[in-house]
Parts: structure tokens; sequence; C-alpha cells
């Protein structure tokens, strides 16, 4: 008896101890939830104009024509420097080098295109500090030989002043909007659950125009009005009774 009673108790020591289960226990939002998308913008002066300029060149080769090319350069560069932009502020944005053809048909007879060069071209994109000196800087490209400009696009170098504003506007915004819809449904408060942020920030939403100038032309006026820097939020609000 005292054998066998030894060979069980032998047994259950062998027997593997049970895993202790740890339970986790989610509990899923009960009250009605209210999803607001609320933006917000503040608009202030621009203190940053970013202008885009830059030289083409024709020649009969293309050694020619990249030479020519950054003879003109060269000199475009030294009349920013002397204006009063900083190296740091130019930047080159594109080189090109393309042959050109002649595909009209002048004489009415099928023929191919006529070889006429090759045309190079250097793009800067210059950023401008002092946004009242952008028309005299225009004219100024334009007499040191620039051939073509884009822009001026204005911007605010730190937006982030105006997006906390426009942060706390749109929350606030959002939570007299959910105590709205609380309240309008019968219900005692709305309590905040999340929270999502997209922004912008700084920049006028106007596309860079085009121009071509001539030496002689009329001061040139800019204009640099206002821009403005933007928050968009995402905000849930529960309802609670």
């Amino acid at each position: 008896m005292k054998s066998a009673l030894a060979l069980m108790a032998l047994g259950a020591a062998a027997l593997p101890v049970a895993a202790v289960a740890q339970t986790s226990v989610t509990i899923a939002e009960t009250a009605p939830v209210v999803t607001l998308n609320v933006t917000e913008s503040v608009e202030a002066a621009p203190d940053v104009a970013t202008i885009g300029t830059g030289v083409q060149t024709k020649a009969p080769t293309a050694a020619q024509a990249m030479k020519d090319n950054a003879a003109k350069m060269d000199g475009l560069i030294a009349a920013l420097a002397r204006a009063g932009i900083a190296k740091t502020d130019i930047q080159t944005s594109g080189i090109n080098l393309n042959a050109q053809y002649d595909y009209s048909n002048r004489d009415g007879q099928p023929s191919g295109p006529r070889f006429l060069g090759y045309e190079a071209s250097n793009q800067l994109s210059v950023k401008v500090r002092d946004v009242k000196k952008v028309g005299a800087l225009l004219d100024t490209l334009v007499q040191a030989g620039a051939t073509n400009i884009n822009g001026p696009s204005f911007s605010i170098e730190d937006p982030s002043p105006l997006q906390a504003q426009a942060r706390a506007t749109a929350l606030k915004t959002a939570k007299a909007q959910a105590d709205f819809y609380a309240q309008a449904a019968g219900y005692r408060s709305a309590r905040l659950v999340s929270i999502s942020e997209s922004s912008s920030g700084g920049n006028a939403p106007m596309p860079l125009m085009a121009a071509r100038f001539k030496a002689d032309a009329a001061p040139t006026p800019v204009e640099p009005g206002q821009v403005s820097a933007s928050i968009s939020l995402t905000v849930q609000y529960a309802l609670e009774r």
C-alpha cells in the first residue's frame, strides 16, 4: 500500500507545473463618438522671397554653348553677391544642354529636321531675406544678363509661432463644435478621445510666374502681400451623459 502511495506521489511530482495565464481586457468605447475636421489659418507679412533666375546661350557646338553659358552665369552670381545676397542663399537648381533642330517644312517638301546648334541653360534659386529689395534685385538680375526670371514666391522663414496660434484656435473651435453636438443630442459633455494634425506653414499659395524682361524696363514693382500658416486637426470626442 505504501509503495503504491509513493508511486502516486512520485508521478504527481513529475507532472509539469501549469503556467499562470495573464488576461488583458480592452473595453471598447461605448459612448457615441463625433469626429471633427477643423482647419485654421493665420496670416502675416512674409519675410523671405525666393526667385528663380538663370541664363540661356546658343552656340554651334555643345562645348561653346556651355563655355558661353558659364561666363554669363559667373557674371550673374557676381551681381547677386554685390547686391548683398549670401552665397548660402544661392543654389543651382538646374543645368541643361540640348541640341536644337528646325522641324518646319518651309518649301512644302518632305525633309528631315535641320540642325541649328546647341542651347545651354543654367538656373539658380535665390533666397532674398529683405522682401523690400525684391523689385530692385529683379532689375539688377536683368542688367547682369539674366534671360529668364521666375517668381517671386513669398514665405515666412520660421512659421512655428503662426502654426502654434492656428493650432490653439483649431482646438478651441473643435471643442466648441463638440460641445454643441453633445448638448444638441442630449448629452452632458464631450470628452476628448484623439487628435491628429497636419500643417502647412508660411508659404504663399501662388505659382511661380515666368517672365522675360528688357534691360531698359521700368523699375519692377513687387507687392509681397500676406502669407498664411495653416493647421488641420482631426479630433474625436466621446459624448457622455
